[in-house]
């Protein structure tokens, strides 16, 4: 990866294009546990020889680095987020 990418920041921020995605989601039942983001970045790291880094996994990771607000939108943090 850093050989390819300069970090893995690099390379993992690569499926947001850089930017944290800034959802609105009214309540967490409609919060995803998978996008189409997560499913290429799956993918992808599976093609690396990655193991364990399914699509749900890869978007709890997204929502844990910062990479998507997945913070409702009656929620405090989600507008000190956006």
């Amino acid at each position: 990866m850093q050989e390819s990418f300069g970090s893995f920041d690099r390379y993992i921020w690569q499926f947001v294009e850089g930017e944290t995605v800034q959802n609105a989601w009214p309540t967490m039942a409609e919060v995803p546990a998978r996008t189409a983001a997560s499913d290429a970045m799956s993918k992808d790291l599976k093609q690396r020889g990655f193991k364990f880094v399914g699509t749900t996994i890869c978007y709890a990771y997204m929502q844990a680095a910062g990479m998507v607000n997945d913070h409702t939108v009656d929620c405090f943090r989600h507008r000190e987020l956006a």
